[in-house]
């Protein structure tokens, strides 16, 4: 049994989808960000960044914060949403952290920018929307001719897929990057990232 502390961000979903994809069982705990429970002492203890998600391995003992971190324990402990080749397994590896170094952290910003606090900052939308257009041009090099990131579906699919699901917060225009589209629905299509999304509850925007 795994014990999932998260809330309703990307980082938080990517790891419940992994869960469902995986099929492992896990217990539910919120931590709601807007009433700053990350910050709870008992939640120090098991992430001391303050940040969702975090996980607690019931079997073995082991508290892990860092979506990244915890997307490779759970594969590593299945082996299952990994490339079984060599090659496979470092492309996965390689857009794991792509995403955790570079769409998260400036999507993040745009939606901060521009969904949440549109027209305070005119530098900062700008900076932050032309560097995440930048960055689907990337996901969309990589996806052309492909139907995943590591051609096999794996953790980096579902890495990226909940920082791709908000593109409209993004000022992303979808149909600018149809490889990237194709994958997102290829993707949003998924029984188990359907499930997962909806954990704790329902996102603010649905799933097509």
């Amino acid at each position: 049994m795994i014990d999932l502390y998260t809330w309703t961000t990307p980082n938080g979903r990517k790891v419940s989808i992994a869960l469902e994809e995986l099929g492992l069982p896990y217990e539910v705990h919120p931590i709601d960000i807007t009433k700053d429970e990350q910050f709870d002492p008992h939640y120090l203890k098991i992430s001391p960044n303050n940040k969702i998600p975090a996980i607690v391995d019931r079997g073995t003992g082991l508290s892990l914060m860092e979506s990244g971190a915890i997307l490779l324990y759970l594969v590593q402990k299945t082996g299952s949403l990994m490339p079984e080749d060599d090659e496979g397994r470092w492309r996965a590896i390689e857009w794991l952290f792509w995403q955790v170094g570079g769409l998260g952290p400036m999507a993040g910003q745009a939606h901060h920018f521009l969904k949440f606090n549109p027209g305070k900052a005119p530098y900062a939308e700008e900076r932050f929307a032309k560097e995440t257009a930048r960055l689907y041009g990337v996901l969309e090099r990589r996806l052309e001719g492909r139907d995943f990131l590591a051609d096999a579906y794996s953790i980096a699919d579902i890495a990226a897929f909940p920082w791709v699901a908000p593109f409209e917060w993004q000022g992303i225009d979808l149909d600018r990057f149809p490889a990237v589209k194709a994958w997102y629905l290829r993707v949003a299509g998924r029984p188990a990232v359907q499930k997962g999304y909806g954990v704790p509850k329902p996102a603010g925007i649905p799933l097509p």
